[in-house]
């Protein structure tokens, strides 16, 4: 079960016996992690990872995920060098630490892995998915970057968001019932106000009896009666990007 008196448990799942099928590369002043399917595609997507940062198992296990339906995916460190969140650390120190770590200003990082994408991998539509953190730097980019095709934003926390919603590009939310962290109601008045505002397609969707971070748990079977709605959150996104990419 998700320990819910931290405030952001992504990390839950068996995490240290994940190696990755990828790759690291260094991308201008960015390190990432890269992985590509055996057959050429000309379709990306960009990981954005969660408090924990680009080096966390589970988030490269989905990126794997991800190249097993066909597309190039990468995990770049969006922090850029500074230590990501540890599970060590005290949490009262949190939202010091997040100062220095904004979601909505990953845009200079964003156009040099675009540019990467399209050079060096030929990607011509890319797409963002991104959890917890990442999944509020997804609305950012969806709101302002012309340059991706669709976004799957994964529990991001909406007191990260900007408060925006004329989304440019077609957007997936996924959240938990029962997570600490992101209130039902906030996530009501999300969906009303990108119904009074948005104009390209959106879905939210709410998974019974979840809680923070269960799409990016790698071993289902700690929780057996989740496994259903982590194996369905996991479709949903794959049937969005396949969708709009």
């Amino acid at each position: 079960m998700a320990n819910e008196l931290k405030p952001c448990p992504c990390d839950i799942g068996d995490r240290f016996d994940y190696g990755g099928r990828g790759q690291e590369v260094e991308v201008e002043h960015i390190k990432a992690y890269v992985c590509k399917p055996p057959a050429s595609t000309d379709k990306a997507v960009i990981v954005i990872h969660d408090i924990f940062g680009w080096q966390l198992p589970n988030t490269r296990y989905m990126a794997d995920m991800l190249t097993t339906n066909g597309y190039i995916a990468i995990c770049p460190d969006f922090f850029v060098g500074q230590e990501a969140w540890k599970l060590s650390n005290d949490w009262a120190s949190f939202d010091d630490w997040l100062k220095t770590r904004n979601a909505g200003k990953i845009d200079k990082e964003v156009d040099v892995i675009l540019k990467y994408l399209r050079e060096q991998c030929g990607a011509k539509k890319i797409g963002v998915i991104g959890f917890c953190w990442g999944g509020a730097a997804v609305q950012h980019l969806m709101l302002k970057n012309p340059d991706l095709k669709t976004g799957v934003s994964l529990y991001g926390v909406i007191r990260f968001f900007e408060k925006r919603f004329s989304l440019l590009h077609p957007t997936f939310f996924i959240f938990a019932e029962k997570d600490d962290h992101i209130p039902l109601e906030q996530v009501s008045l999300l969906e009303q106000k990108l119904k009074e505002n948005c104009k390209v397609d959106y879905e939210i969707k709410i998974y019974p009896g979840q809680t923070h971070g269960f799409v990016h748990r790698k071993r289902e079977d700690i929780n057996p009666q989740d496994k259903p709605y982590i194996e369905e959150g996991r479709k949903d996104m794959i049937n969005w990007l396949n969708k709009y990419l």
